[in-house]
């Protein structure tokens, strides 16, 4: 396990914490393999039912270290690799079929801005500052910026936020649908804990499934999408699960998860 990388639980939910505060939290390599063995981790184990993503002393993520990657310069083929390899586990961090939340406070800029773009919710406190800083040095989004951030704040809205390399603050981030609550700092951690906690009750077979559909609805057709709506459903119906809520339901039993209020 990593010393920048922290691994919480909290009942069924796992806090992954990046604790590099020195740096900012920077990714670097011993970062990025620590997020990625907790990805795995909550994948996994069936025991976790919500994961929350958050910094540390102030700070998300302030994107990429800088300093590593320019003493490392390597072939060509070689960074493209390195991108590449970034994917394997975003990859299954995107897909995860858990609810994923992201606490943010301070800086999440560069790849640390589009870590939390990767994941279900975010909470944000008045300090937070979102920011596609990847122009200000030449370079363009990775981390999967290029497909998270027009499909969460549409097209025109990307390309001013990549092209300008502007600062967001929190109060914008959730105008453009970035940021679904600001909460005071005090409260950041406890809130996104409320929050994964919500679902601990939950089917997790069925969040999951239809995570893993609606996070492809942008790219299907109607009809593609009619047939994974019947697959999936007939996975669910079949479920112990949902055999103990009929059950619950018509024997007028309270029903293990009966929603959340708003």
């Amino acid at each position: 396990m990593s010393d920048h990388v922290l691994r919480e639980r909290h009942g069924a939910t796992l806090v992954i914490r990046i604790n590099r505060p020195e740096r900012r939290n920077a990714f670097d390599l011993e970062v990025r393999e620590g997020i990625a063995q907790a990805v795995f981790e909550a994948r996994d184990d069936d025991s976790v039912r919500a994961v929350v993503i958050t910094g540390s002393e102030g700070v998300f993520c302030a994107g990429g270290d800088l300093k590593s990657l320019s003493q490392a310069k390597r072939p060509v083929f070689k960074d493209r690799d390195r991108i590449r390899r970034l994917h394997i586990w975003f990859r299954e961090l995107v897909n995860l079929e858990k609810p994923v939340i992201a606490a943010v406070d301070g800086p999440a800029f560069g790849a640390g801005f589009n870590l939390a773009l990767a994941c279900d919710f975010v909470l944000a406190t008045p300090r937070a500052r979102f920011c596609a800083v990847f122009g200000r040095i030449g370079l363009v989004p990775d981390l999967g910026g290029f497909f998270l951030l027009p499909r969460i704040v549409g097209l025109q809205r990307a390309k001013d936020l990549v092209f300008s390399a502007r600062e967001v603050d929190a109060e914008e981030a959730r105008d453009l649908g970035i940021v679904m609550r600001v909460v005071p700092p005090e409260r950041l951690l406890d809130e996104a804990l409320a929050q994964a906690a919500r679902y601990h009750d939950a089917s997790t077979e069925a969040l999951g499934i239809a995570k893993n559909i609606l996070n492809r609805s942008f790219n299907l057709d109607q009809d593609t999408l009619a047939e994974l709506e019947a697959s999936a459903q007939a996975l669910a119906i079949h479920t112990a699960y949902h055999d103990e809520a009929v059950a619950n339901f018509l024997q007028k039993q309270p029903l293990r998860f009966p929603g959340v209020k708003k």
